[in-house]
């Protein structure tokens, strides 16, 4: 149970909170306080240390407006500092990262009486590497990259070395003035140069490097073990519990996790776990890397090394892989042709992810071939490793550091590819969903390939593993966690504990007062998009009020062009539509003409129906094509509906309709964002009157007016 000197502690915090802000008290926010509260202060544990039960996890929908992150930071911190823990909180978004470490955290230490460390996670991709650096300073560096063009996909010629860049980067270094944060860079930085810049877990050597002490992932990775509060996003916290958590992060059982987003979670872990392979570019890289190894062989000072024993094993067991594959592509081919494949129609997927028996055993022929090539690449790279120490056999220094890089970025795309084949060679458990599993055939002629993709239809099971039957406690909130006023969707996606404590927080907005929805009387039905596209623009030219902020979400980018080519002069003159500019650059612009006393018109798609904030009259009318309904072409979706239809369901009513009504929500969503905003939701969609789901989808959104 929660202390009472723990009680007062957020009870003070809270009251200090609101009177340095003139703000009162919220009924929705002191109940989110209190769930959270009551969730994390009853965890209890063993003589061990162990946790007990099953009910630390709160899940928590709260309304906009409701003051989710004080809420969750005032209960969550001083419980997890209390009991000798580290608090992670995880965002989707970078906008909401940075509002809680430039804002709330700094609101909280100088308002209240907490007293806590913060900062900032990120994965290692986002810091400069010091040897890539130095090598890139190099004209040797250059030509050995040329030398391994074959193996990097992302290869550049030496003539593309933006060299005056990285002597830039290399002086600010110097200086103090740059810390090798790619987000504290204040120039501008092409993803192809700083990619060079970069390296991962595969390749990053960590203690054994020259440049351990003043690399600057590892000084950000200090600051983690001193902090209370890291603040990460979900792909970290991903990529930590996939490496077995603890790697990146605090161990999990020593941590309280805050998803916020949270409704981007079970989607974020399928990505994970999703794997492709293409058959043919496999045999061209695998060919590749043979060729370079003789490279490597021809530097050994001794033959008769471990190093030189697993270099002689490799060409064997390379071409035993280069066998299976195109044993693989002779088998497929009748098979595809079968299918009636083209350009076209290039997509086939297994149904039930269960693929042909010959095709299964050769996964796991080549599972086990890629497997054994890559534990042998990795004893080389231990061999490299040990040199620092003076142990490495065969391998001098000079030749260890050059080479431990490179032998990284092969074992990240091997691993990869074991992962695949695993995948394929796996029969499904039928006490679980099955896996997904499907072909594409791309390129054309001489280019053709065949490609072969794989990953799970729900992240529950893995996050149910990984995260929280690992975690000492976790909240999950977001402001759309619940699918037609359920938390049946988020509860099958992202199987967390059904013991959990489950709350909804209603938005404090006056929804009745301040929100009209309309549903206009169209003629045609989206399905048939040239009418309905026309009466879209018909509609927006009718009105659209040019002096105003408005913005219009369509499901189809094709559509969305059709009718932005369409309006009226006065409304093109107006118009920011998405893709013609960055998503930053374009609301900035929006907000500029507003600002300036102009009306703006925003076209956009999914990704502007969320996580958009335009306050006041920034935007005073949304308008949306049509109901949101999920493209029906996507392997997983297809595999997860063909399995609830197999178990007596409806997938239609389990899948397409809370997915529809939850990125409905999302959009509509974009109107009020704080209680003094005001406006009009137009859906240009018949359907929400004369389908018998249509009410259902009315139903789950705010109580607006309607007209």
């Amino acid at each position: 149970m929660l202390s009472d000197e723990l009680k007062k502690q957020i009870h003070l915090a809270y009251r200090a909170s609101l009177e340095a802000k003139s703000h009162k008290p919220r009924v929705g926010q002191r109940q989110m306080i209190g769930a959270i509260a009551r969730t994390l202060g009853s965890i209890q544990r063993d003589s061990e240390g162990e946790r007990l039960g099953e009910k630390h996890v709160a899940v928590v929908e709260a309304g906009t407006g409701t003051g989710k992150t004080l809420s969750y930071c005032l209960a969550a911190i001083p419980i997890a500092k209390a009991r000798g823990l580290k608090l992670v909180i995880s965002t989707a978004t970078v906008a909401l990262q940075e509002q809680i470490l430039h804002k709330e955290l700094p609101n909280l230490l100088e308002h209240t009486e907490l007293s806590f460390k913060y900062t900032l996670a990120k994965g290692r991709g986002r810091y400069l590497c010091l040897n890539n650096l130095e090598g890139f300073l190099s004209t040797e560096e250059q030509g050995i990259e040329d030398m391994f063009a074959g193996l990097f996909e992302q290869h550049l010629q030496s003539d593309d070395v933006n060299t005056p860049l990285y002597q830039e980067m290399d002086v600010a270094l110097s200086k103090g003035e740059w810390d090798g944060d790619k987000d504290n860079w204040e120039g501008i930085i092409r993803d192809q140069d700083w990619r060079r810049l970069t390296t991962d877990h595969q390749q990053c050597t960590n203690r054994n490097c020259a440049n351990y002490s003043a690399c600057p992932f590892f000084k950000a990775r200090g600051e983690i073990e001193d902090a209370d509060v890291i603040v990460a996003n979900h792909d970290l916290v991903l990529a930590d519990l996939s490496l077995g958590g603890g790697a990146i992060l605090t161990p999990p059982k020593d941590t309280i996790y805050v998803f916020d987003e949270g409704h981007h979670l079970p989607d974020k872990a399928i990505g994970h776990f999703r794997h492709e392979v293409r058959l043919q570019q496999s045999i061209s890289w695998l060919r590749q890397l043979e060729k370079n190894l003789v490279n490597l062989k021809q530097e050994l000072t001794d033959d008769v090394s471990l190093t030189g024993q697993l270099l002689l094993k490799i060409p064997q067991q390379i071409q035993s892989i280069v066998n299976f594959l195109q044993y693989a592509q002779q088998g497929l081919a009748p098979y595809i042709q079968g299918l009636g494949l083209d350009q076209e129609n290039n997509q086939h997927r297994f149904e039930f992810g269960v693929i042909p028996d010959e095709l299964r055993q050769l996964a796991y022929s080549l599972q086990t071939s890629y497997q054994k090539l890559f534990n042998n690449i990795e004893s080389i790279q231990d061999e490299c490793k040990k040199t620092k120490q003076n142990e490495g056999m065969g391998v001098t220094p000079e030749t260890a550091e050059t080479w431990q890089p490179i032998l990284g970025v092969i074992l990240g795309r091997l691993e990869q590819s074991v992962e695949l084949w695993r995948l394929y060679s796996a029969v499904d458990d039928e006490k679980y969903p099955p896996n997904a599993r499907w072909l594409v055939l791309t390129g054309q002629g001489m280019e053709q390939d065949i490609e072969l993709g794989g990953s799970p239809i729900l992240a529950a099971h893995t996050l149910r593993q990984q995260l929280w039957d690992k975690c000492f406690g976790a909240v999950v909130t977001s402001a759309t966690l619940t699918a037609l006023n359920q938390f049946h969707r988020f509860n099958m996606r992202s199987g967390v504990p059904q013991e959990s404590e489950y709350l909804r927080v209603l938005s404090p907005f006056d929804f009745q007062q301040h929100g009209l929805l309309v549903i206009p009387d169209m003629e045609n039905e989206p399905n048939r998009v040239e009418q309905h596209t026309k009466e879209i623009v018909q509609y927006l030219d009718k009105q659209v009020n040019v002096e105003k902020g408005s913005l219009v979400l369509f499901s189809s980018r094709r559509q969305m062009e059709e009718v932005a080519q369409s309006l009226k002069p006065a409304l093109q003159e107006v118009l920011l539509m998405q893709g013609e500019q960055s998503k930053r650059v374009i609301l900035d612009s929006h907000r500029a003409r507003i600002d300036d006393g102009k009306g703006s018109l925003l076209f956009g798609l999914a990704s502007f129906a969320e996580g958009v904030d335009l306050p006041g009259d920034y935007l005073t009318c949304v308008y949306i094509a049509k109901i949101p309904f999920a493209v029906p072409d996507d392997p997983v979706e297809a595999t997860l509906a063909e399995w609830i239809q197999k178990r007596g369901g409806n997938p239609f009513m389990e899948i397409t309709i809370p997915d529809a009504s939850l990125r409905l929500v999302q959009a509509t969503g974009r109107l009020l964002r704080s209680e003094a905003d005001s406006g009009e939701i137009h859906i240009l969609d018949k359907r929400l009157r004369t389908k018998r789901y249509g009410q259902q989808l009315i139903n789950s959104l705010p109580p607006y007016r309607q007209q």
